[in-house]
C-alpha cells in the first residue's frame, strides 16, 4: 500500500519533502508532479527500483529514461555538452523539455539506451520537483506517468493512487499538472525535434 502526501504546489512542506526523499533513497518508486505532467521516479543508483519503474510502464531501455536535474550545472554533470549545446540548453531551462544527449560516465550504464549510450535529461520548473531534487542532492531517474493502454498521462492524484497504490511506494499530490508531456529534443547530432509537447521549440530555433 503506497503512502499519499498532499504537498503544496507553490510552498512545499519541508517535512514531507524530506520524507519523500527518504523513500526514494530507500529504493522506493514514487509518483511526483512536474511542470508538464505527473512522472514516475526512483533513485538513479537503484537497479531494482529502475526495474520496477520499467515494469509499471511496460518499457525496455529502447525508450529513453530521463534524469530530472535541479539545474543546468547538474545536467552538465551527466551529459557530454559542448559550449554551443550549453547555450541552447540555457535558453530552454528550466522548462518542459527533455533533451536526448550523450551520457557522461556519471550515468550508470544500465540506464542508457542500449545502442546509443544516450540518456534523456531535463530541468523542470515546478516547486515540488525542485524542492525534492534539492533535498536529494542528485537527479531522479524518471519517465512520464503514461500507463499501458492509456492515451494520456494520469493527472488526478486520487485516480493515480487507486490504480497504482499496490505497485508504487508514494504518490505525491501536487495539484493539477496537465496531460501534455515534455517537448523532446535530440541533441546528439545537431538538433532535432522528436516530439512536440508543452515546451515551445521556438526557444531552440525550431
Amino acid at each position: 500500500m503506497s503512502q499519499f502526501f498532499m504537498i503544496h504546489p507553490e510552498t512545499p512542506q519541508a517535512r514531507l519533502i524530506r520524507e519523500a526523499a527518504r523513500i526514494i533513497r530507500d529504493g522506493g518508486v514514487v509518483v511526483y508532479p512536474t511542470d508538464s505532467c505527473y512522472a514516475l521516479g526512483c533513485h538513479l543508483g537503484d537497479k531494482k527500483a529502475m526495474e520496477r519503474l520499467l515494469a509499471i510502464r511496460q518499457l525496455d531501455l529502447k525508450h529513453h529514461l530521463t534524469l530530472v536535474c535541479a539545474d543546468l550545472s547538474a545536467l552538465a554533470n551527466y551529459a557530454r555538452v559542448d559550449n554551443a549545446q550549453f547555450r541552447q540548453l540555457k535558453a530552454a531551462t528550466p522548462g518542459s523539455f527533455t533533451f536526448i544527449l550523450q551520457a557522461s560516465r556519471e550515468v550508470p550504464k544500465r540506464t542508457l539506451h542500449p545502442k546509443r549510450a544516450t540518456i534523456g535529461l531535463r530541468v523542470p520548473d515546478h516547486p515540488v520537483t525542485l524542492a525534492l531534487l534539492e533535498e536529494l542532492g542528485e537527479p531522479i531517474l524518471s519517465c512520464t506517468l503514461l500507463l499501458p493502454g492509456d492515451a494520456e498521462a494520469l493527472t488526478d492524484p486520487y485516480e493515480i493512487r487507486e490504480r497504482l497504490e499496490h505497485v508504487v511506494d508514494l504518490v505525491i499530490d501536487g495539484g493539477w499538472c496537465g496531460t501534455e508531456p515534455t517537448t523532446v529534443i535530440d541533441m546528439t547530432d545537431g538538433i532535432e525535434l522528436i516530439r512536440r509537447g508543452k515546451g515551445d521549440p521556438a526557444l531552440l530555433g525550431l
